[in-house]
Formats: C-alpha cells, structure tokens, sequence
C-alpha cells in the first residue's frame, strides 16, 4: 500500500462493529471543503501506541475506530452541502457501556468534529480542544484537570500537532 492509497477496512487488524449503535442527536454544523472531504476519505491509521484513533470510510460513512481495541466508536455519514464541500447528515456512536462511557450527545459532536479535525485534518482545532477541555472538568467536577492531560487520553500524541 502507498502513501496515496486510501485506506480500507483491510488497512486495519481487529475491527469490531459497534454493538450497540445510538443515532447522536447534535451534528456539527461545520461544511468540509472537497479538498477536506479527499483528505478525509483518505483516512487516518495510528502511527504508535499513543495515538488513539483509526479512520477509513466506505462511500459516504467515515469509520472511527479505537486504536487498541479496534473498536468502533463513531460511524458518521455525509452528504453533500449546498453551495459546495460536505456535512455530516448523520451519526451513530456506539452506546454499549462495556466499550466506552457515554458522555453525551454534546461530547459525542465534539469529538467526531475533533477526530476529523484534529486527527485526520492535522488542524490545530484550537476552539474544539478548549471545549474537550470544558466538558472534561464538567463531567469529573473539577475544574484544574491538566487540558495536555485530557487532549491525550482521549485523543493521543497526534493531538498535539
């Protein structure tokens, strides 16, 4: 496989479905340009350990999948956008409390937007990093939590390109 070639489902070892999808409710409101939308369907694979996330689409539907586990955890469907570029029309998020803690619509449009983003865009993301952040200190009801710290678990070492 080289650089240029998308990747696929077959890219990855251990791919699990999710199990127990939820439609998610709250949708960004972001348009991707056709030049974000190549790059996005060009996908993303982990580097190393510390990077979370694996990202393939097959048509319209942009899988993400945790790393280590290979779990799905998003399956995000666009469509085209008036005027040009793509939307996210709609979503699920795997809701099976055995393979992650749900945290809610709010965070669940967060981090698709800030996988996408951040991850297979490589955007600094600066504003949706600072709302992972928020919503993190909210949910722990702290408000010292170490924003490198929260971006890292959640996110991975790429977070910080």
């Amino acid at each position: 496989m080289t650089a240029d070639t998308p990747l696929t489902r077959e890219s990855f070892r251990r791919l699990k479905p999710i199990s127990t999808p939820r439609p998610v409710s709250r949708l960004p409101d972001r348009v991707w340009t056709d030049g974000d939308w190549d790059r996005i369907r060009h996908g993303y694979a982990a580097r190393d350990m510390d990077e979370k996330w694996n990202v393939f689409t097959e048509g319209d539907v942009v899988l993400m999948h945790r790393s280590w586990t290979g779990h799905c955890v998003y399956e995000v469907t666009f469509v085209p956008a008036a005027g040009g570029g793509r939307r996210i029309a709609s979503a699920v998020a795997e809701a099976d409390g055995e393979r992650r803690r749900n945290m809610g619509d709010e965070y669940d449009c967060l981090m698709m937007e800030l996988i996408i983003s951040a991850i297979v865009l490589g955007e600094p993301a600066a504003e949706l990093r600072a709302g992972l952040v928020e919503l993190a200190a909210r949910a722990s009801g702290r408000s010292d939590l170490p924003s490198g710290l929260v971006e890292h678990s959640v996110l991975g070492s790429r977070s910080g390109s």
